[in-house]
């Protein structure tokens, strides 16, 4: 939630850059990620000066990529720095997938002078135009005197509302350019064009729980935004309160604890068979902070056939936009939980309903087939992470086969503890936001499962965990292919594994001793048992190599242009 910067006492007379650090200070940032260049030279010249501290990434893709880990973990505003032309557009990647997952970020991106702009100058790159698409709000700077302005209402939307990523463009000029006042650094945020509703309507929240209260089969959907309110006490107490069972989205894991009676796992297209069927079979649906995405409804025209829907998101633009909805009610998702909570509403009976979906979860469990013959499975690798982390840890992943059977098989006890790449999903999104989530939160433990391919895209953050000694443990589950590419390519396209095979891959241990770190290689179940405990047990950066079977797939699943209740994999063969 958005908190009124502290006053800090400032020089009379300061330059562009003294600014925009001293403004940092009053908003209480303590941490950068950036890679300097030429057109912010100023800037890291006033950096220097001060006590923030910067994390210096070896590609401009993991600063911003850890920025969005540490503002995921502790609920901050993360901030970028980056010169112009290729360093902002190296952070592209990282803005999209902020503005898709919803993480606050201010980035600040350098620019040529101002009298050279449009020019074609070095370095120049319209980095507003790029972004525009890909960021709640972007701003050029045009006058040194809109800096405090600017960088205030920057904080501002990026943490309000539904949150996301903003872009300040600031020319060097603009850097050097004299500020001068005789007032601290203070300037109420007045944008009367951007006032998000965080109060539900009450005659909404009266209509909703008249639906609650009459359903025989009521389900609750809990999206991330029931992780961005702070809403999860709301959530678990509604649910309890009705006896509602609850469903996660991919990004909403967390928001109830994995072992939780009313808890039916993920839903979606590679959710648990109980999930999908109570999303089909329910007559009441109580979404709460998710977007109703592609991933999680499948093929819309069957999705939810005899549900009265109920939305509950911050974003008006969500609603409606691809499931009708009965009763919309636009507010934060705690403001609205506590809402429906102070209701005097009679809770409907649910017991049947409920056996129902434990008799499902009985018959159609995730399962996989293990044996010595097959070699060290996946699954057995993240169960095995579970159990020695006792579900505690906070998980990063990338995008793929290792994010969902993370997803399916690491019950988290905490929220604010799963930390992926969902909407955008980026390939080497997992390891720098561990890197930033370790930063968030230096005492615990960080856990980086991530796959062979997309570790390649970002492993030269390596260096930062040697660098800054942070116990981050990165474990490959190393298939040598794109393993959901070439999924989908033995079940859709006839096994034509067409570039999906990886057959030359670095030898990742020699790779942990070049950056100075432990590593390990992991092939069989007994191996990882022994490794896995004595790594996880360790207070040092770790890097374990798990040669996983290449052709496990991700089960259950939901092929493309099908509903819910048609997956495929749900008993074994």
């Amino acid at each position: 939630m958005y908190e009124e910067p502290e006053t800090v006492e400032v020089p009379k007379q300061l330059d562009g850059a003294d600014v925009l650090i001293e403004t940092l200070k009053r908003h209480q940032v303590e941490v950068v990620f950036g890679y300097p260049g030429g057109a912010v030279l100023p800037i890291y010249d006033a950096l220097h000066k001060n006590p923030i501290k910067h994390i210096l990434a070896r590609h401009e893709q993991g600063a911003i990529h850890a920025a969005e880990g540490y503002a995921r973990v502790s609920g901050k505003v993360g901030v970028v720095i980056a010169t112009s032309g290729p360093g902002a557009t190296n952070l592209v990647t990282g803005i999209a997938d902020a503005m898709m997952d919803s993480i606050p970020l201010v980035v600040f991106t350098g620019q040529v002078a101002t009298t050279v702009i449009g020019t074609d100058a070095f370095q120049e790159a319209d980095i507003i135009g790029i972004t525009q698409p890909i960021t709640k709000h972007n701003y050029q700077i045009k006058d040194v005197a809109d800096l405090p302005r600017i960088i205030n209402e920057a904080f501002h939307i990026a943490s309000t509302g539904r949150p996301g990523p903003v872009v300040v463009d600031i020319p060097k000029n603009m850097a050097t350019g004299m500020f001068v006042s005789t007032e601290d650094l203070i300037e109420e945020v007045n944008l009367p064009g951007y006032q998000p509703t965080t109060t539900p309507n009450f005659l909404q929240i009266q209509k909703a729980m008249k639906a609650i209260s009459t359903a025989k089969q009521p389900l609750i959907l809990a999206g991330a935004g029931v992780l961005f309110a702070q809403a999860t006490n709301e959530l678990v107490s509604f649910a309890e309160k009705y006896q509602i069972p609850v469903t996660n989205t991919l990004l909403g894991l967390g928001s109830i604890v994995g072992d939780h009676p009313l808890f039916l796992g993920m839903a979606g297209m590679h959710g648990t068979y109980t999930a999908n069927m109570a999303i089909q079979t329910c007559d009441v649906l109580i979404n709460v902070g998710a977007r109703f995405d592609d991933r999680l409804t499948g093929n819309l025209a069957y999705f939810a056939p005899n549900a009265k829907v109920i939305h509950i998101d911050i974003d008006p633009a969500e609603i409606g936009k691809n499931v009708p909805t009965e009763i919309p009610i636009v507010a934060d998702a705690k403001e609205a939980l506590s809402a429906l909570l102070e209701q005097d509403a009679p809770a409907g009976n649910t017991e049947e309903w409920k056996e129902n979906l434990y008799a499902w979860n009985e018959e159609y469990p995730l399962f996989y087939e293990a044996s010595e013959e097959r070699g060290l499975l996946p699954q057995q690798v993240v169960e095995l992470i579970h159990e020695y982390s006792n579900g505690d840890a906070i998980v990063t992943t990338d995008v793929g086969q290792h994010q969902m059977w993370t997803a399916q098989y690491y019950k988290f006890n905490h929220p604010h503890n799963w930390v992926t790449s969902g909407g955008l999903g980026t390939m080497g999104f997992g390891f720098p936001a561990a890197i930033g989530a370790q930063l968030a939160k230096p005492n615990a433990q960080v856990i980086s499962i991530v796959g062979d391919a997309g570790f390649q895209m970002t492993l030269q953050e390596l260096s930062l965990l040697q660098e800054l000694r942070i116990p981050v443990k990165v474990i490959i589950l190393n298939n040598e292919c794109l393993g959901m590419v070439r999924q989908w390519q033995e079940t859709f396209y006839e096994e034509r594994y067409s570039q999906s095979l990886i057959s030359v891959q670095p030898d990742f241990v020699k790779l942990a001793a070049a950056y100075d770190l432990k590593g390990y290689k992991i092939e069989t179940f007994e191996e990882a048992k022994t490794i896995l405990k004595e790594a996880l047990a360790s207070d040092e950066p770790v890097l374990i190599d798990c040669r996983v079977v290449q052709k496990e797939c991700v089960y259950p699943m939901i092929p493309p242009g099908k509903g819910l209740h048609e997956m495929i994999g749900v008993k074994p063969e």
